[in-house]
């Protein structure tokens, strides 16, 4: 017997950041040496006081259903952390944690859309996003930016691409995959639109901890007055506290979508991990300075690879304000042969890329840009340093 899978699934396109990663672990497992820049996730432990909470909660028969939204400790903290550090006034009522910021984005949108409503997503964008429309039964409306502008959304561009059916505009800074972000007066030009089109934001604020050198992070619904209403943030404690495997994320936003949400979890999940969330409670209301010191190391590294890219004839990438990502130019380097192997679009210079140097990155198809390749800077740097001599190589052929 033959089981019938439905259309919206067969219609879903797997995760290439995962494939990619499970393509370099294979190589691995076969005794290879992978120098892997293809995930997102830090290279550090989740720091020490984090881990004893966890401890603490199994010990203490921590271990059962939680709210299904969430402990209230932990929504408290989330809350008490957006008003000091940008001004924000949320209930903890309007707080919904989840397992992971990608299952509160799957919330979100579900909460959200219907099938025929319109999301518009600038592409280059998180490899997640359009799929997770996709299986609301809405269709994603992708935006063209250009690196010259640092792969931010122009608000020309946004206003062109808004039909009567557009309902959410899906907006990531610091981004993932190219590490630009939006300044307050980027914000300002699309929050107009917003307001005046009476649309929704979805503000995907995973990285916001993550900034480097003079850049200031700037939560979008703080722009304008009257966004609060409009918007709903995404974030979580993967990133900032290296706590990627523990899944705990969360969305806030207005209290009638964030009952709404908390009903849909109770039929999902139940709840969140109770153990993951009192480990979450302890990150935002512990010590922060693995923080600082992860922030400092990521810094490095990003400075390295941009040197090492502008050093590379042929490749470019735009400014790394935050997030520890390069978005790779790879145009220049397509339409030619590697070893006899024809290389004509990114997939296939990525591949080719793993299968001869054993250096793992993503293509940019698979964030809605051809002729671009992400490398993810959350690794050693001795490992950066190696895979960039391959990259180099590579090049070279």
């Amino acid at each position: 017997m033959t089981l019938s899978i439905s259309r919206i699934v067969q219609a879903l396109e797997p995760s290439a950041t995962i494939a990619m990663a499970t393509k370099a672990k294979a190589l691995k497992a076969r005794g290879e040496t992978v120098y892997d820049l293809s995930l997102g996730e830090p290279d550090f432990d989740t720091p020490a006081h984090i881990r004893k909470a966890a401890l603490e909660a199994m010990e203490s028969g921590r271990t059962h259903y939680t709210q299904s939204g969430g402990i209230p400790e932990l929504r408290r903290a989330i809350v008490d952390a957006y008003r000091t550090t940008h001004g924000l006034e949320y209930a903890p009522s309007q707080v919904v944690v989840s397992n992971g910021a990608k299952h509160a984005l799957h919330n979100v949108l579900t909460v959200l859309l219907d099938p025929g409503d319109e999301v518009i997503i600038p592409a280059p964008y998180w490899v997640s996003y359009a799929e997770l429309v996709r299986l609301t039964g809405a269709t994603p409306v992708i935006a063209q930016t250009e690196q010259a502008n640092n792969f931010r959304l122009a608000p020309e561009a946004f206003r062109a691409g808004i039909t009567g059916k557009t309902k959410v505009l899906l907006l990531c800074s610091p981004s993932n995959p190219t590490g630009s972000m939006y300044s307050p007066e980027d914000l300002g030009g699309l929050a107009d639109i917003v307001l005046e089109k009476n649309l929704t934001v979805v503000a995907d604020e995973i990285y916001e901890r993550l900034v480097y050198g003079d850049h200031k992070f700037a939560s979008f619904p703080t722009v304008r007055p009257g966004l609060p209403e409009r918007t709903v943030v995404v974030n979580g404690v993967s990133k900032t506290y290296a706590m990627t495997g523990w899944r705990i994320g969360w969305a806030m936003g207005p209290a009638s979508l964030a009952k709404a949400m908390d009903d849909l979890q109770s039929q999902q999940t139940s709840c969140p991990c109770s153990i993951s969330q009192y480990a979450a409670l302890a990150a935002l209301t512990g010590p922060q300075e693995s923080v600082g010191q992860m922030l400092a190391e990521f810094a490095k590294r990003r400075d390295y690879v941009e040197q090492r890219i502008a050093a590379i004839d042929g490749l470019s990438c735009a400014e790394m304000a935050g997030a520890f990502y390069a978005f790779i130019n790879i145009s220049r380097h397509l339409g030619r042969k590697y070893q006899g192997v024809q290389i004509d679009n990114s997939a296939e210079w990525c591949l080719e890329l793993l299968s001869q140097q054993k250096v793992a990155t993503v293509m940019g198809s698979a964030f809605g840009a051809e002729g671009y390749a992400r490398a993810s800077f959350a690794t050693s740097m001795a490992n950066l340093e190696a895979a960039f001599d391959r990259i180099e190589k590579f090049l070279k052929q």
